[in-house]
């Protein structure tokens, strides 16, 4: 499991460009709709958030499998670099789901969250990869905040510190005794690490236009 002393959790990318303010502005406002929704149910958050940041991998995982073949040529690694992080969003979702049971309403929820986000984003890593992962850069710097604030409530003793879920033992090999605050900064840790590969990914795109 990372370390946190290892890990930049301040770090920000300052949009430099129209597409950097594209993707800055898309983030803030879906920053917007989760504060009205989930305002400080952290848990709940999580659960809707994880289904939804699961779609930017995949999405981007395909899109790079089928630019390989068409042009026939390598994709130096960007595929299975895109797939680890979709499953380990996905496992965040299932670590999250054993300790806050969504409601009808957050299922309901995610069916339409995640229809709509991914058809949004297929089509706008079609127009510009490069804007595409600029936004899941500027997502994760939201995610690294958010579990930082879901952190702070767990240690400050208004959200019970209840114990690890062994998937989550087995998944980040914590102690056995490892408790909701380790799952935290294990999941922010993996939010980080997203964060500045798909950081990485635009700087990179953005040098080839």
């Amino acid at each position: 499991m990372p370390n946190d002393r290892d890990i930049d959790l301040s770090r920000h990318h300052e949009p430099r460009d129209f597409s950097d303010r594209v993707a800055r502005g898309f983030t803030s406002l879906m920053r917007f709709f989760a504060d009205t929704f989930f305002a400080r149910r952290y848990g709940h958050r999580a659960v809707v958030l994880e289904t939804v940041a699961g779609v930017p991998g995949m999405v981007g995982a395909t899109l790079q499998h089928l630019r390989s073949l068409r042009r026939m040529e390598d994709d130096h690694g960007w595929i299975r670099t895109l797939m680890d992080e979709a499953e380990n969003e996905r496992m965040h979702l299932l670590t999250f789901i054993e300790i806050t049971s969504p409601n009808w309403l957050e299922r309901f929820l995610i069916i339409l969250a995640q229809g709509f986000f991914y058809t949004l984003f297929f089509m706008i890593y079609i127009i510009s990869s490069r804007t595409a992962h600029r936004i899941v850069g500027y997502f994760e710097e939201e995610a690294v905040v958010s579990y930082t604030e879901y952190l702070e409530e767990v240690e400050s003793g208004g959200l019970d510190n209840v114990a690890a879920p062994e998937r989550a033992i087995q998944y980040w090999n914590l102690p056995e005794d490892a408790r909701l605050s380790d799952v935290i900064r294990a999941v922010r840790a993996d939010e980080a690490g997203h964060r500045d590969v798909n950081h990485g990914f635009a700087d990179l795109l953005g040098k080839k236009d």
